[in-house]
């Protein structure tokens, strides 16, 4: 997985200087036969979007389900695992609340002209600020009561995914309290529809390059590179509020929670931190992380056995950060200012999403199509960000490995573990 994965960033960063090249050099009306090039761009882009959006529903219900259901059948879900999921929440909500911050206070997104000047986008802007002139702050109500949809099956297909999340939520968790034969052919059941959307997706991604070269192109052509400016200012608004949750809030926890030096945990999670960055996967990661949480952090195996899978799955710190801000991004470069219930739905949706697809290729793109769907944004915007996601991607990754282990730290300390983080100088970990 991870050298197809570092083979994919590298393909995705020659097709990105092409398009941009190609989009600089021809016309809009440039082609043989009849056929334009930017109608072939933008025929490639919208069937990348298109499988994206084929991934949602099933990705997002079967993903859930599993990951429910095999937490609530663990029997370490007592203590210990209340204890890392209370952590985990508390960590994922902290994170998002940050990048909502850093996107309000930057807003990157906001420039002179139309989003179709300058970003190339097709949307109409009085169209969407109808849709969102009557949302108020009374208009919180209205999130729960999407949360409980009358008819399960049209939601999915009107694209109401809080509805959904919620439904995947209460079936995960009463699969655990069948008897019998039942639970498991129900966990059998979905976690055979995961892994197949886990191929399906696997699919879609092979073919990122090119859905990110038609898309740059296209913009390119219709804009020249007066969009890169905004997405520059975009990718650095996402580093800026990754950096306070690496190195203010997750520090902050283990100080005050924890009770370590930040800058042993740094030390001890050196390697760690590396391969996660060289690979984007904190899966790919995940046993260099227990190695140096083990035997650098001193956790226990009892621990690091627990939290550390579980964190690989649900603790999404980085992603649900990004979600935020590119949503945020995407509306403001469509001139649409987000009223509070709305943000509040962007932060409860972030959330639940960065859990329910944690673990898959490129899970933050299916996920912003989740939320865009749900406040009523178009799909097109996520051709802004796919210029910059890989890089983001490497360096959320390094968030998500990084707070899974505080998390580790921090719940060993509280379970009476002695000699964690004592050592000024950690063992070398294994390469």
């Amino acid at each position: 997985m991870s050298v197809l994965k570092m083979k994919l960033h590298w393909q995705i960063l020659i097709a990105l200087v092409l398009a941009i090249v190609i989009g600089l050099l021809i016309e809009r009306d440039t082609g043989l036969f009849g056929v334009t090039l930017y109608g072939i761009f933008a025929f490639l882009g919208e069937l990348f979007l298109n499988a994206l959006k084929m991934l949602i529903v099933p990705l997002i219900v079967s993903s859930i389900i599993v990951g429910v259901a095999g937490i609530g059948s663990s029997s370490n879900l007592g203590r210990l695992g209340g204890k890392t999921i209370g952590y985990y929440a508390m960590t994922s909500l902290l994170a998002i609340i940050v990048g909502l911050l850093v996107v309000n206070i930057i807003q990157p997104g906001v420039v002179e002209g139309t989003a179709e000047e300058v970003f190339g986008l097709t949307a109409s802007k009085s169209d969407l600020e109808a849709q969102f002139a009557d949302k108020g702050a009374t208009d919180i109500i209205e999130i729960f009561l999407r949360m409980v949809p009358t008819n399960v099956v049209a939601a999915a297909a009107a694209g109401q995914m809080l509805g959904l999340i919620f439904f995947s939520l209460l079936y995960g968790f009463f699969i655990t309290r069948l008897n019998g034969n039942y639970a498991q052919t129900q966990l059998d059941f979905w976690s055979g529809v995961f892994e197949v959307m886990m191929k399906i997706t696997e699919l879609v991604m092979r073919f990122a390059p090119i859905g990110v070269f038609a898309l740059v192109a296209k913009t390119v052509t219709d804009t020249g590179l007066e969009a890169f400016g905004p997405l520059a200012l975009f990718f650095f608004s996402v580093v800026i509020a990754l950096g306070i949750h690496f190195f203010v809030t997750l520090p902050l926890l283990l100080m005050f929670i924890g009770g370590v030096k930040p800058s042993r945990h740094y030390r001890a999670m050196g390697a760690a931190l590396l391969t996660a960055f060289s690979t984007a996967s904190s899966s790919a990661t995940l046993p260099l992380t227990m190695e140096c949480v083990e035997k650098n952090a001193g956790v226990s195996n009892r621990t690091s056995s627990f939290v550390l899978p579980l964190g690989a799955t649900v603790n999404m710190d980085g992603t649900a950060l990004y979600e935020c801000v590119a949503v945020m991004f995407i509306a403001q470069a469509y001139g649409i200012e987000l009223g509070f219930s709305t943000q509040i739905l962007i932060v409860i949706l972030a959330l639940l999403t960065s859990i329910g697809v944690a673990g898959i290729p490129a899970a933050s793109l299916v996920a912003i199509a989740i939320i865009l769907s749900a406040v009523g944004l178009p799909l097109e915007g996520i051709g802004l960000i796919l210029a910059v996601d890989r890089l983001l991607d490497m360096m959320r990754t390094s968030v998500n490995v990084f707070s899974d282990s505080c998390g580790a730290v921090i719940i060993a300390k509280s379970e009476g573990e002695t000699g964690i983080l004592e050592n000024d100088v950690p063992t070398p970990a294994r390469a």
